[in-house]
C-alpha cells in the first residue's frame, strides 16, 4: 500500500498522545486539586482521576479493538480520536468559567468524566494501530513495525511525567492555569491525526472473508467488574471520624465490601462466558495457557509497581522533603531513565540467551531477574530515612546517594522485564492472535496500574490517619502556655512522621507484589516450538 507509511505514523502518534496523558497527571497533581478546589486532607479525591483514565483504558482496549475486525481501522480509529478530542477538552476546561457544565455538575465531576472518556478513548488507539500494521506488513517485515508501536506506548510512560513539567513551564505565563495547556496540545495533534488517518488508512482490512464478530458480553462483563474493583476501593471518606466516638474509618466505605463481592461475580461470569462462547476476545485455538497468563500476571505486577513509584514518589518528595512540585516531580527521572535502559538491555540479553541456549529460557530468566531486582530496589524505597536527601550508601570505595540509587534500581529492574514478557506471551499464542496478545499485555500492566494505585493509595491514607493519631498520643504534650507558633509546628512534625511511616508501608507492599511477579515469571517462556525455531532461523 503506498501510503501505509503514514497510516502508521498516524497511528502511532495517536498511540503516543494516548500514553503521555496515562502518565502526564503525575507532574500537575497538585495543580488539578487546586483548580477543582479539593483540599490537601481529601488527597484520596484525586485518585478518580488517575483511575478514571486507566478504567476507560483498559475497558476499552479489548471491546473496541475487536470492533475494528469489523467496521474497519479508520472508522474506529476516526472515533477514538474524535472522542480523545472532547475528554481533553472537557479536561481542559473543568473547574473553569468557559464549561458550563461546571456550574452544573462540579469542577470535579467535569474532571473526572473528562480523564474517563479520554481514556475509553485511547484504549482502543494500541490495539488498532497494531492490527493495522499486521494489515498493511507482510509477516516478514511485521515485527519491526509492531516494535516501533509499542515502543511509542512505552515512550509515553517515560516521557509523561516530564512532558507535564515541560508543558508547565511552556504555558507559564497562564498562572494557576497552566496544567490546561497540556490537555489543549491534544486538541491539534489529535486533529491532525485524524487527517492524515482519513487520508491514508483503508477502510476495511485488505483481507478477504467475512467480517469479524465482536464479543460485546465478554468485553462488558470485563468492564463492569474492573469498574466494580475500581469503585469498591474509593473511599471519600477516609480519614474521617465516626459520630462522637471519634473512631476512624475503615480503609472501605459502607459500600466497598458489596462492590467487590460484585466484582468478583463478574468476574467469574466472564471467566466462565470466554469458557463456553463462541465469540471471545482471546481465541483459544493455539494458545499455551500457563505461559500465557503467567505472564499477564507478572505485567500485572510490574504495572502496579510502575505506578505506585510514579504517584508515590512525586507526592513523598513533596510531603516528606518538602520538596517543590517541580522538583518532586524531576526525582522520578532517575527512574525513568533507569526504565528504558533496562528495558532495552532486557530484550537484547534475552534474545542473546535463546541464541546460545536455542530458545531455553530466556525470557524467564531475566524476567525474574527484573522483578527480584526491582523487590529489591522497592525494599530499599522501604528503609529510606527522613533525611534521605542527605543519606548515601557506602560501598567502601565510593558513596552513592541513596534516594538516586534507588529509584535507578527499581526502574531497571521494571525495565528489564518489558520486552521478555512481551515475548513470552506472544511465543504462546498462534501468530495470528500476535495484534490480541500485545494488547493483552498490555492491558494486563494497565490493570495492574488500577488496582495498585486504588488499593494501595486506599490503604496508605487509612494507614496514614493512624499512624498520626498514635504519633500525637505517643508524643509529650507541650506546655499548656506553649506558643501557637510551636504547636503548629509540632503538628506539622506529626504529619510528615506519619507520611514517612505510611510510604515505608506502601513500598513493602509494593517490594511483595514484585515478589508475586517474579514466582509468575518463573513460569512464562519455555522451550521454542519448531515453528518458533524455524521462523528464526529463517529470519
Amino acid at each position: 500500500m503506498r501510503h501505509r507509511y503514514i497510516a502508521i505514523a498516524a497511528g502511532g502518534l495517536a498511540v503516543l498522545l494516548g500514553a503521555l496523558d496515562t502518565y502526564v497527571v503525575v507532574s500537575i497533581i497538585s495543580e488539578l486539586m487546586n483548580s477543582v478546589q479539593i483540599p490537601l486532607n481529601q488527597v484520596q479525591k484525586v485518585t478518580p482521576i488517575v483511575s478514571g483514565y486507566l478504567l476507560g483504558y483498559i475497558a476499552a482496549m479489548p471491546l473496541l479493538g475487536q470492533s475494528s475486525d469489523r467496521f474497519g481501522r479508520r472508522h474506529v480509529l476516526q472515533l477514538c480520536l474524535a472522542g480523545f478530542i472532547v475528554g481533553s477538552i472537557l479536561t481542559a476546561t473543568a473547574g473553569s468559567d468557559w464549561n458550563p457544565l461546571t456550574d452544573w455538575f462540579g469542577g470535579y465531576f467535569v474532571l473526572v468524566a473528562g480523564r474517563v472518556l479520554q481514556g475509553t478513548a485511547s484504549g482502543a488507539l494500541l490495539p488498532v494501530t497494531l492490527a493495522l500494521a499486521a494489515d498493511l506488513w507482510d509477516q516478514r517485515n511485521r515485527a519491526t513495525v509492531l516494535g516501533w508501536v509499542g515502543a511509542a506506548q512505552e515512550l509515553g510512560s517515560v516521557l509523561g511525567p516530564l512532558y507535564g513539567i515541560l508543558c508547565l513551564w511552556l504555558f507559564g505565563s497562564l498562572g494557576p492555569d497552566a496544567w490546561r495547556g497540556i490537555f489543549w496540545v491534544n486538541v491539534p495533534l489529535a486533529a491532525l491525526a485524524m487527517a492524515l488517518v482519513q487520508y491514508s488508512v483503508p477502510d476495511h482490512p485488505e483481507h478477504e472473508g467475512p467480517r469479524a464478530k465482536v464479543d460485546v458480553v465478554g468485553g462488558l462483563l470485563l468492564a463492569v467488574a474492573l469498574g466494580l474493583v475500581v469503585v469498591g476501593l474509593y473511599n471519600p471518606n477516609l480519614g474521617a471520624s465516626q459520630g462522637d466516638s471519634g473512631q476512624q474509618q475503615p480503609p472501605l466505605s459502607p459500600w466497598g465490601v458489596p462492590l467487590l463481592i460484585g466484582a468478583a461475580a463478574a468476574l467469574l461470569a466472564f471467566l466462565l462466558w470466554e469458557r463456553r462462547a463462541r465469540t471471545t476476545l482471546i481465541e483459544r485455538t493455539g494458545v499455551r495457557w500457563t505461559p500465557f497468563l503467567t505472564s499477564l500476571l507478572s505485567s500485572f505486577a510490574a504495572g502496579a509497581a510502575l505506578m505506585v513509584t510514579l504517584v508515590n514518589v512525586e507526592l513523598y518528595g513533596r510531603s516528606v522533603l518538602g520538596l517543590s512540585n517541580t522538583d518532586a516531580t524531576f526525582l522520578l527521572s532517575w527512574f525513568l531513565i533507569a526504565l528504558p535502559i533496562g528495558a532495552v538491555g532486557g530484550g537484547f540479553v534475552a534474545s542473546f540467551w535463546d541464541r546460545r541456549t536455542r530458545g531455553q529460557g530466556g525470557e524467564r530468566v531475566v524476567a525474574v531477574v527484573g522483578m527480584v531486582v526491582a523487590a529489591f530496589g522497592y525494599w530499599l524505597f522501604s528503609r529510606w530515612p527522613e533525611d534521605v536527601l542527605h543519606a548515601t550508601h557506602d560501598l567502601g570505595l565510593v558513596a552513592l546517594p541513596v534516594l538516586h540509587t534507588d529509584l535507578v534500581v527499581a526502574g531497571f529492574g521494571l525495565g528489564l522485564v518489558i520486552a521478555p514478557l512481551s515475548a513470552a506471551a506472544l511465543r504462546a499464542v498462534p501468530v495470528s492472535s500476535h495484534g490480541v496478545a500485545s494488547s493483552g499485555v498490555v492491558v494486563a500492566r494497565m490493570t495492574g496500574m488500577l488496582i495498585g494505585v486504588s488499593g494501595l493509595t486506599a490503604w496508605g491514607l487509612y494507614r496514614l490517619h493512624a499512624l498520626y493519631a498514635v504519633a500525637v498520643k505517643q508524643a509529650p504534650p507541650l506546655p499548656a502556655d506553649a506558643p501557637f507558633a510551636d504547636r503548629v509546628a509540632q503538628s506539622a512534625h506529626f504529619l510528615i512522621t506519619a507520611y514517612h511511616l505510611e510510604y515505608a508501608e506502601i513500598f513493602e507492599l509494593t517490594a511483595l507484589i514484585c515478589v508475586f511477579g517474579a514466582i509468575a515469571a518463573a513460569f512464562v517462556g519455555g522451550p521454542r516450538t519448531q515453528g518458533d525455531l524455524l521462523e528464526s532461523t529463517s529470519s
